[in-house]
């Protein structure tokens, strides 16, 4: 008895709806994500053989050539946080819009009383309002804001993970600090911002360096 041959046919695979996925994808990254702020300050770190990572909750001191001094951080939670402590601390009126800017601006070297105006500056600006700062006060004689930025971040920080964890989250870490520090800046102005951190309780700094080769021997 002859067998039965049935039709052969190529499958049919529809792909509209992995088309509309990816450009779900694409648009999805587009509105969400954000480019890095431009540096504010231009640090020419020294070369070091240690290939140590920082950690993820960073709070970084840079120190450029001119011995000017910048801070940064990058919990947007614990700057805002940090930004309405530091506006209560030194009399300075902000709003929540200025609490949001502050949370991205990125690095910035300003004293206080500056702070709102470079804030509420778009990124064209605070380009050379950076070229122009004397960078954050250091000296006791001028104020040394440094001390008050240090000091109420760790507390900000504090206040930020403790939320953290009595919610349940289990990526609550507290702050490390980070000197970064130009190879040409002075050692002196180096060892005043340590000497300020310190005096802030900050017992442990990461060294930001550039890897280079093990010289051979």
């Amino acid at each position: 008895m002859p067998k039965i041959k049935l039709p052969r046919s190529s499958p049919s695979i529809d792909m509209t709806p992995m088309v509309d996925l990816a450009f779900l994808l694409v648009t999805f990254f587009m509105l969400t994500t954000k480019f890095r702020p431009e540096e504010a300050v231009t640090v020419t770190i020294p070369a070091s053989v240690s290939t140590t990572k920082l950690p993820d909750n960073v709070i970084t001191v840079s120190i450029d050539s001119g011995g000017r001094v910048f801070y940064d951080m990058e919990s947007k939670d614990v700057r805002m946080e940090l930004f309405k402590d530091m506006a209560g601390r030194y009399k300075v009126t902000i709003s929540t819009e200025d609490e949001q800017r502050f949370s991205i601006c990125g690095a910035f070297g300003q004293p206080m009383a500056n702070m709102v105006k470079y804030v509420e500056a778009g990124e064209a600006d605070r380009k050379p309002m950076n070229q122009a700062s004397g960078g954050i006060p250091i000296d006791s004689a001028k104020g040394d804001e440094l001390a008050d930025w240090v000091n109420l971040s760790i507390l900000a920080d504090a206040t930020i993970q403790a939320n953290k964890i009595a919610a349940g989250q289990k990526d609550a870490k507290r702050a490390a600090f980070a000197i970064k520090a130009d190879k040409n800046a002075k050692y002196k102005v180096v060892k005043q911002v340590i000497d300020i951190c310190q005096k802030q309780g900050v017992s442990h700094f990461e060294l930001i360096t550039t890897v280079s080769s093990r010289p051979k021997t």
